[in-house]
């Protein structure tokens, strides 16, 4: 397999408790890995050490390598020196609950591209098009780009921060439970929009759901108490020696 996410002995630490203990695992390039395991176990962790969100945390750090298998070659992603900007362009996060910002639906999708320096009012249009196109939002929404975001439901504003997300064209997207508040219809949706979005990039997404796990991930791992378990596939896991 190709890879596009290699983790080496990746430990993290709130303090002096252990959170994840020394995880060696690859991610195949344009697939659907699913991490599951039971609550508290490290699996929303694993996603905020791989996006360096961690950072954010008072008392957090990692230990080990994340590496970002990108212009040919694989890149350690928590090395010093490293933006932390040019890895959130290259890696997105979508979280569990919609959180989109108190502006239109048209400025919410433009708003990174405005962060990044985008200035040509043509280039906005167009990407802010394809990525709403992509997230299965264009045509729902098409016509009242200017409403506020907050008026969607529950759904469309999942796929609104999802088509956010994806207007920097992002190699990577991590997903935490994106389906967890969300309606059985709502769920298909999001379930056959990861399927399409596969194409264009690696996906990495925590679920508590089995059975969305076994209709949309290529790969599975599981966590328990800060590990790999042993019947993790070969596909995913990278053994290394202790």
């Amino acid at each position: 397999m190709t890879i596009k996410i290699r983790l080496t002995d990746l430990s993290f630490y709130y303090g002096r408790q252990c959170i994840l203990d020394r995880i060696s695992a690859d991610f195949a390039d344009r697939s659907i890995t699913a991490i599951v395991g039971p609550s508290g176990q490290g699996k929303s962790t694993l996603l905020t050490a791989i996006n360096r969100l961690w950072q954010e945390i008072p008392g957090a750090r990692v230990e080990g390598r994340v590496e970002l298998m990108t212009d040919g070659a694989l890149v350690d992603v928590c090395a010093n020196g490293y933006p932390v900007s040019r890895l959130r362009r290259r890696v997105a996060m979508l979280f569990q609950e919609p959180n989109p910002l108190p502006m239109s639906i048209y400025k919410n999708v433009a708003f990174p591209l405005k962060l990044a320096g985008e200035k040509q009012s043509a280039a906005i249009e167009e990407r802010i098009r394809t990525a709403l196109t992509r997230a299965f939002l264009w045509e729902e929404v098409k016509d009242r780009l200017d409403a506020d975001a907050r008026t969607l439901s529950g759904g469309q504003q999942q796929r609104l921060c999802l088509a956010r997300a994806l207007v920097l064209e992002p190699e990577v997207l991590l997903l935490d439970e994106p389906t967890a508040s969300l309606d059985a219809r709502a769920c298909e949706v999001i379930e056959d929009l990861l399927t399409a979005l596969r194409a264009h990039c690696t996906i990495i997404m925590v679920s508590h759901y089995m059975d969305q796990v076994r209709r949309v991930a290529d790969c599975v791992i599981e966590l328990a108490d800060g590990h790999l378990r042993d019947n993790t596939p070969q596909c995913c896991i990278k053994k290394m020696a202790k």
